[in-house]
């Protein structure tokens, strides 16, 4: 996931999914557990309720007549099956209310009396393994035990509760069971509703995670919003609001708000050196630039002096130009560069462009048209910054348009704005560098130019930039390496916003 939200909220899945299982199991291990203390429970009141049954038929029964449990035939009564003995009815109707499974043990040598109730098929091989199951519990001393029968009857859990025997009394012991299927079938209920319900609960607590993770989240969007305000160095005075909460998103809150303060400390002081270095720097440009024009007009200067002081005067040049786009740019950090707002008719400005641009064009080789508007458009602009614009951009792409190229510029009314192209045959920009084109000191390879000469200072398109957004407009580049450039500026005709002056 690309986002803290989206991560949170797997976390919090991955987390419930956990939580559901440990529940799970839990509940597993104690349903089972409680489901096997009532079984024997319920076998435990089942084999009390049994030998009550019987202890009232010994008291009723004629102890002097035993049993002869040698030649009575098996009888199946509705209830149980009897291997020796027929209940008596009062006794019988006492005892079908007990739908589990009985066995009685015979006294002496514990013989198999009564086997399985009514509802479990009549199966003499699964009545002697209950039989010699139930023996061997009642000589181990124990109560409880567990036996598998045959038959497709399953595994019995069971209860032996021993009886006060007599030898002329045939039941020593009341054996109860219970198939531990229904166990088995509760607890498999019990899995599948969990599987059923768990993905509903995983979904619903995902989605409430995310929805909660962005409420939580929504202060650190703003932040990011407004950080995000703060582009460039004239926006540094803005701050942060500081939420009254003591918690995590006020500290950092609190560092950022720092950090601005420092940050524009240190470009204050950075615009206010460069625009002092840039002032300073005039003047003896100036009067060193009118030293070397006299003394290139001297007439009994050397041939090789005046080539060593026509390549420093072309230094001297360019080190002016630089230290003039530098007190711009300085000046219009710190918001000392005003524009002078006039109107302008647009096919004006376009004419005086199109005068420079063939001269420009004519020595470098270089086709230039310009497309002036065929009617009068009102511009309200500052006329010599929007020239200074146009030259920049026109001279770069007379730069790096090979010897017969073309470069066009036109102007187009679109609405309320007034977009004008410049656009070229030349080189192009490489992809990786267009994103840097409008850099402060960016420069493109030398190599790429068209003469291969060392290209300015990087600060005319940076120039651009600044009058563009001071308008209230906007520049843009594109470029394909090897197609050409275009640069596209779009200003609107009333001047742009009213800060924008200030700028």
């Amino acid at each position: 996931m690309k986002t803290i939200r989206g991560r949170l909220a797997v976390s919090y899945a991955v987390a419930m999914i956990a939580t559901l299982a440990v529940f799970a199991v839990a509940l597993y291990m104690v349903e089972r557990s409680w489901s096997r203390e009532q079984i024997d429970q319920r076998l435990r009141i089942e084999a009390d309720l049994i030998a009550a049954i019987i202890s009232v038929a010994r008291e009723t029964h004629d102890s002097a007549e035993p049993i002869d449990t040698t030649i009575l035939r098996p009888i199946h009564s509705s209830t149980l099956l009897v291997l020796g003995a027929e209940l008596t009815p009062d006794v019988e109707a006492l005892v079908e209310g007990v739908s589990d499974y009985v066995l009685l043990l015979g006294s002496d040598p514990y013989t198999a009396l009564v086997g399985y109730n009514a509802r479990a098929e009549r199966d003499s091989v699964a009545t002697d393994a209950f039989a010699a199951a139930a023996r061997e519990t009642l000589e181990s001393e124990n109560q409880f035990g567990e036996v598998n029968l045959d038959g497709g009857l399953g595994s019995v859990r069971y209860f032996v509760r021993s009886l006060a025997s007599e030898e002329t009394q045939p039941v020593a012991a009341v054996v109860c069971g219970v198939p531990t299927a229904e166990v088995a079938v509760h607890l498999q209920n019990l899995i599948s509703m969990l599987l059923l319900i768990s993905p509903l609960i995983i979904l619903v607590s995902t989605a409430i995670a995310y929805v909660l993770a962005g409420r939580t989240l929504q202060p650190v969007d703003n932040i990011v919003d407004e950080v995000e305000a703060i582009t460039d160095g004239r926006s540094l005075h803005r701050r942060l609001a500081t939420p009254r909460t003591k918690d995590e998103l006020t500290r950092l809150i609190t560092t950022l708000n720092a950090m601005l303060t420092r940050l524009e400390s240190s470009f204050r002081a950075l615009r206010r050196f460069t625009a002092d270095a840039s002032h300073e720097l005039k003047t003896p440009l100036t009067v060193l630039r009118s030293g070397i024009e006299r003394a290139i007009t001297h007439p009994r200067a050397k041939p090789e002096v005046l080539e060593v002081l026509d390549e420093t005067l072309v230094e001297v040049k360019r080190m002016t130009e630089l230290v003039d786009s530098l007190l711009t740019l300085a000046r219009a950090d710190e918001g000392r560069a005003p524009l002078h707002l006039e109107e302008i008719d647009l096919r004006d400005l376009m004419g005086e462009i199109a005068e420079t641009a063939g001269i420009l064009g004519e020595q470098a080789s270089v086709s230039v048209s310009v497309a002036l508007p065929n009617r009068k458009r009102v511009l309200s602009v500052d006329r010599n910054r929007i020239r200074q614009l146009m030259m920049n951009l026109l001279t770069n792409a007379i730069k790096y348009t090979p010897a017969g190229g073309r470069v066009t510029i036109d102007a187009d009314v679109r609405g309320d704005d007034v977009v004008f192209k410049v656009s070229d045959t030349g080189i192009g920009i490489a992809p990786g560098e267009l994103p840097h084109v409008f850099d402060r000191f960016w420069r493109a390879d030398p190599a790429r130019s068209r003469t291969g000469q060392r290209s300015g200072a990087g600060l005319g398109l940076a120039i651009c930039k600044w009058i563009a957004e001071a308008h209230g407009g906007s520049i843009q580049v594109n470029s394909r390496p090897g197609k050409g450039t275009t640069m596209t500026v779009v200003l609107p005709m009333g001047g742009g916003l009213p800060r924008s002056t200030l700028l």
